[in-house]
C-alpha cells in the first residue's frame, strides 16, 4: 500500500519545510555527540525536537503548498541518519545488541542495492509506503524508550518494556517494508525486461 504521492509544487530552497528539515539534519551530529558523552537528557530533547519538526515539515508542506524536489530528499535522508546515528550511539554504549543493529543495518544496505538497480533501469527511488513511515515511526518512539531505561528504577523498568516492544514492531516492519520494495522493484525490472 503507497502513500498517494505529493506532486512537487515548488522549486524554491527556502521555505519553511525545507528549513525545519535543514534543522533536523544539522541536529544529527549534535544528538550522536550528546548520546556518546551520556547527556541523555539532551539527547532526547534533540530527538524530541526533531520528531516535532519531522511532522511538521511534511505537514506545513502539503498545507502551504510548498511540496518541493529538496524536500523530498532531505526528509527520508534527516529520517535514516537519525535512525543510523542512534543506532550507533545506543550499540556503542550497549544499550542496544549488535544483532539488532546489523539487521537494522542489513536491511539499510538491501534497500542501497534496489536503488542501485532501479537507476540502472532508469527508475527513481521507490517512494516511501505507509508501512515504511509506521517501521521509522516505531523505531523512534523505541529508542529514547531504550535511552531512558539505561538507568534504575520503575521509570527505566516501564522504558525498557515499551522500547524492546517499538523495537520489535519496528525492525519487523522495516524489513516488511523492505521486501515490499524488493518486490516492487523486482517487478519493474521484469516489466522493463518484456517490454524489450
Amino acid at each position: 500500500m503507497e502513500v498517494q504521492e505529493t506532486r512537487v509544487q515548488t522549486d524554491r530552497v527556502l521555505t519553511i519545510p525545507n528549513i525545519l528539515s535543514m534543522a533536523r539534519l544539522v541536529g544529527v551530529p549534535l544528538f550522536l555527540w550528546l548520546i556518546l558523552q551520556k547527556h541523555d537528557g539532551w539527547a532526547l530533547l534533540v530527538l524530541a525536537l526533531s520528531g516535532i519538526s519531522d511532522y511538521l515539515d511534511g505537514k506545513l508542506a502539503r498545507r502551504w503548498n510548498q511540496v518541493s524536489s529538496l524536500g523530498r530528499l532531505l526528509d527520508p535522508a534527516a529520517d535514516r541518519l537519525y535512525v543510523l546515528s542512534t543506532l550507533f550511539g545506543l550499540t556503542w554504549r550497549e544499550i542496544l545488541p549488535l544483532w539488532l543493529t546489523l539487521a537494522l543495518l542489513a536491511r539499510e544496505a538491501m534497500l542501497l542495492v534496489m536503488v542501485w538497480i532501479l537507476r540502472r533501469h532508469g527508475y527513481p527511488p521507490p517512494q516511501v509506503n505507509f508501512l515504511g513511515k509506521a517501521a521509522t515511526f516505531n523505531l523512534m518512539y523505541a529508542f529514547p524508550l531504550l535511552l531512558l531505561s539505561d538507568g534504575s528504577g520503575w521509570l527505566s523498568s516501564l522504558a525498557a518494556i515499551f522500547g524492546w516492544a517499538f523495537a520489535g514492531w519496528g525492525t519487523t516492519l522495516y524489513w516488511w517494508a523492505g521486501i515490499l520494495y524488493v518486490v516492487q522493484v523486482r517487478r519493474l525490472v521484469r516489466a522493463d525486461a518484456t517490454a524489450d
